[in-house]
């Protein structure tokens, strides 16, 4: 029946489009002398965070592949696990491409380690373990530093101050704090923030979260790239 009714179409009536019409309307813009060849998906997912969702890695990749090779049976694949630093902050997807060499990740990094620090706004520099607030060093204590680098690595996620206190300090350790008197340590580091302070968010009744605004530069290390594992 559906090829029936394309015949009776009448002309003026345009066909749909292919479903890759968005593909080659991409295509279009590509260099001279070149074409697709394939695709690469980045995804930003560690395996803490996928047991979380009751998944693996290596899981997802074999369900990836089982879907292209039901789509597209002379397909080719080569999954590859992307490995950087603990340090590494931003995005789990930026740095998944970073770490994979991903052109427009490495291109954008280029930039920001070119341009001197911003005289007005905030670098939160993991790599160098510092913070650069509006052109001038903030005179953050370790533990503070370490305090804001927790939060900034879990980017848009609410982490409950039990998590904090049994994270960054020990349980031997005389001067750890309580879960009230963390928020003592987070008052500090808000107050050495200035203006930027609602960086560091509290969520009343559960803990505080890193939000990162338009102001807010954040710096890390390449990783590694790994063979493919899966």
């Amino acid at each position: 029946m559906s090829n029936t009714a394309y015949l009776d179409r009448p002309a003026s009536t345009p066909a749909p489009a292919p479903a890759d019409s968005s593909i080659r309307s991409s295509a279009a813009n590509l260099p001279a002398g070149t074409s697709p060849r394939g695709f690469a998906l980045y995804v930003g997912l560690d395996e803490v965070k996928a047991a979380i969702d009751g998944v693996s890695l290596p899981t997802l990749v074999e369900a990836l592949r089982r879907t292209i090779a039901e789509l597209a049976p002379s397909a080719e694949t080569y999954a590859a696990v992307a490995l950087a630093p603990q340090s590494a902050g931003g995005r789990d997807v930026d740095v998944v491409r970073l770490a994979l060499k991903e052109p427009g990740a490495i291109a954008r990094t280029k930039q920001e380690v070119a341009k001197p620090d911003a005289e007005t706004g905030v670098v939160v520099d993991l790599s160098r373990k510092r913070i650069v607030i509006d052109g001038e060093t903030a005179p953050l204590t370790f533990k503070e530093f370490e305090l804001l680098q927790y939060l900034v690595l879990r980017e848009g996620r609410t982490i409950a101050r039990g998590e904090l206190v049994e994270s960054l300090w020990d349980a031997d350790d005389a001067g750890a704090p309580g879960e009230r008197t963390i928020d003592v340590h987070v008052r500090r580091l808000r107050a050495k923030l200035g203006r930027y302070e609602e960086i560091v968010r509290t969520v009343r009744g559960v803990g505080y979260r890193f939000d990162r605004h338009a102001d807010v530069a954040i710096r890390y290390s390449t990783g590694t790239p790994s063979p493919d594992r899966f």
